[in-house]
């Protein structure tokens, strides 16, 4: 099976490299040292552990019922702090698990792209985290995706699992250190929701800017399964082009992808969600907060009826704080048969005059009331997160704003 896969992944990347594609792997280097293994993440310089605080991750793992680690291609740390939750490097969790391989390339496809060939060929470790069945897990996992090497190519593989009647929250944070100009990070990420679980997957981007991200996600959702999808990225980087897909495959299923995105100057951020409603009575909403200040946002959306009797919602707005920038949103309902209901709206304009007047007329400066209609545009609250997992996010979108808004 391995062989077959390899196969197909090489002649994917063979085939799609003749088209020229726009992202150059020679550019970058996938070579690093060994990093270390760390019992305790207090042992990181304190620049690594501020930088992972900024992608919501704390190197304390105080309430948090599990920690994963990866630093270029070493995992540097693993921990499990609550019973019925696991946590390990891909490469241990193949190694543990002969049904794993059921899983593997599963959701999305092996030659699907040659960022997905790349990472089958290539590719170092990555995480599994599993939710037992019909255990609740009472504080996120955390994951750290972290490039500290100038120029690295890092590839990760990851599975997330949540058993029959299990509910599990996830924070991921992608972070690049302090003296990291450039690199690259391909992640492929398959997320199983199994009957009546739910997930709450939340992913803080926070990487240096010249960095290309190629994020590459698909989630398959039971019967009765919820999956909540909550992405952020504030901080400057190249060029992210993602595009997550979840298959609501069994009766009564939900997904909610809310995403809120800075387009920093020159930062490219080509960011979508999409829903394939196919169960009976599965509903979906996709919502999108974007703001530029000067850097390109396209904002894609798409939802799929297949069967009568589905909702579904999209809603992209946008903020435009500079002259220089670009906000494209494309909506996309797909009806496939009678009876489905989806709708969309969207919206793109800048702030309006009288809303920073009637700030000002109060006692704000301009800079006071702009910054102020801003944080209320960019409220993580919209996504619905649970209370501790909305002030670990909260306190990510603080640290970024001291430097960027």
């Amino acid at each position: 099976m391995q062989e077959e896969r390899r196969l197909k992944a090489q002649k994917a990347l063979d085939k799609q490299a003749a088209y020229g594609e726009p992202v150059d792997f020679d550019r970058f280097h996938d070579e690093s040292k060994e990093h270390p293994y760390l019992d305790n993440l207090r042992e990181l310089p304190e620049e690594k552990q501020k930088a992972m605080l900024l992608a919501g991750v704390d190197v304390t793992e105080k309430e948090r019922s599990g920690t994963f680690i990866q630093e270029d291609h070493s995992v540097i740390h693993t921990s499990v702090l609550d019973d019925g939750v696991e946590v390990l490097s891909i490469t241990e969790a193949l190694e543990k698990y002969d049904w794993l391989e059921d899983y593997y390339w599963r959701a999305v496809a092996v030659d699907a792209d040659r960022y997905t060939a790349r990472t089958e060929l290539r590719g170092r470790n990555g995480y599994f985290v599993r939710a037992l069945p019909g255990v609740k897990a009472v504080y996120p996992v955390q994951a750290c995706l972290y490039i500290g090497q100038e120029g690295l190519l890092q590839s990760v593989h990851n599975i997330i699992i949540a058993e029959e009647g299990s509910e599990l929250h996830l924070i991921t944070g992608c972070t690049t250190g302090h003296d990291v100009g450039s690199g690259m990070h391909i992640g492929v990420s398959e997320i199983f929701v199994k009957k009546n679980a739910k997930l709450s997957f939340t992913m803080v981007h926070s990487w240096a800017e010249e960095v290309v991200v190629r994020p590459r996600t698909t989630t398959i959702v039971d019967e009765g399964g919820v999956f909540l999808s909550n992405y952020i990225c504030m901080r400057p980087v190249q060029d992210i082009q993602m595009y997550p897909t979840t298959y609501l495959t069994g009766k009564n299923g939900l997904a909610r992808y809310h995403s809120i995105l800075v387009g920093q100057p020159h930062s490219r951020l080509d960011v979508g969600s999409r829903v394939v409603l196919q169960g009976e009575g599965s509903r979906a909403e996709i919502i999108a907060r974007s703001l530029t200040k000067g850097g390109t946002i396209i904002n894609r959306g798409h939802l799929v009826g297949e069967v009568a009797g589905v909702k579904g919602h999209l809603e992209c707005r946008g903020l435009m704080l500079s002259k220089g920038g670009l906000i494209y949103a494309v909506p996309e309902l797909e009806a496939r048969v009678d009876g489905v209901d989806l709708s969309h709206e969207a919206a793109v304009g800048k702030i309006a005059e009288e809303e920073i007047e009637y700030l000002m007329a109060r006692g704000f400066t301009e800079e006071e009331a702009t910054a102020t209609i801003v944080r209320g545009f960019l409220n993580v609250k919209i996504m619905g997160l649970p209370a501790d997992l909305e002030e670990e996010v909260q306190r990510a979108i603080e640290q970024s704003e001291q430097s960027y808004l």
